[in-house]
């Protein structure tokens, strides 16, 4: 029996419209037929740039349930998005932001359909971040394609920035989870199926987003609960002043290789599974 699909469910910031485009490609490639997203834009974004996002959307059959602006603190996407669950309805969501892109170890009904045969209320994944071959924040051109633009794949984001790569990428309707969709407080994703969370964050303009959020949660412009985010921004400006604006990818640490979303990478579950079952937070996050 084959299950019915999940409602993709999303919160969508200021990315470029082709982004979003091949984002909502990709989902619908995965057999997505119903996308449950709301825009929101902090004060900054041009409002060219809000129209340009919206006229992408629809011109993909992809309606947008709300749109808003203001200032991005902590608890903003996850009030969006609960809210956006709950129009949603019942069932299983997938749950994704505009610059993640699921590999899932096998066809989407079947990954539910083995997590409720086991008993598994939410699917788990973990984030690979994607760089340039250089490391430079680089844009890129929609016709080559982001694995073109961005072929190296490996753990940047919880090796450098000190950030939880673990990510709840499906859950049933009536599942709590967290802010980020980092954990869902009562319930553990099965290990051995770790979707790969392909994760585009690393553009052309991502260091002045950075910087904003660092600045913005220094002087409470945007509130924050913990100091987590400033002091991942930090880290993450620390690093690209070190190394003349680029990531490090020659860095063992982040284990960059050439990677693609036509397939899982060499050894992806027993590697997923290492580093989520041995993640722990920092002291300061109050996570499990």
């Amino acid at each position: 029996m084959q299950s019915v699909p999940p409602a993709l469910v999303a919160v969508i910031g200021p990315v470029e419209p082709p982004l979003l485009a091949a984002w909502i490609r990709h989902y619908r490639k995965l057999g997505i037929e119903r996308f449950v997203i709301a825009f929101h834009f902090p004060e900054h974004v041009p409002e060219i740039r809000r129209h340009q996002l919206q006229a992408a959307a629809r011109e993909v059959g992809v309606i947008p349930t709300h749109t808003s602006t203001g200032p991005w603190h902590e608890h903003t996407n996850g009030e969006l998005r609960d809210a956006l669950r709950h129009r949603a309805g019942p069932g299983w969501h997938l749950l994704a932001d505009a610059d993640e892109f699921h590999q899932y170890p096998g066809p989407l009904h079947q990954v539910i359909l083995r997590a409720e045969a086991t008993g598994h209320r939410v699917v788990g994944g973990l984030m690979l971040d994607r760089v340039t071959a250089s490391g430079r924040l680089t844009g890129w051109r929609p016709e080559g394609g982001l694995d073109l633009a961005y072929p190296l794949g490996g753990h940047l984001t919880h090796r450098l920035l000190q950030a939880d790569p673990r990510k709840i990428v499906l859950a049933r309707h009536d599942v709590t989870v967290a802010s980020g969709n980092h954990r869902s407080p009562g319930h553990r994703p099965d290990p051995d199926r770790l979707c790969a969370v392909h994760h585009f964050k690393w553009r052309e303009g991502v260091r002045q987003d950075i910087e904003r959020r660092a600045a913005h949660s220094a002087d409470g412009t945007w509130q924050t609960a913990s100091p987590a985010r400033l002091a991942e921004a930090r880290r993450l400006l620390a690093h690209l002043g070190e190394h003349g604006g680029a990531i490090n990818t020659s860095d063992p640490r982040f284990a960059f290789r050439r990677v693609s979303l036509a397939r899982l990478p060499a050894n992806w579950l027993a590697e997923a599974r290492g580093i989520v079952t041995a993640w722990r937070p920092h002291a300061y996050s109050g996570e499990d």
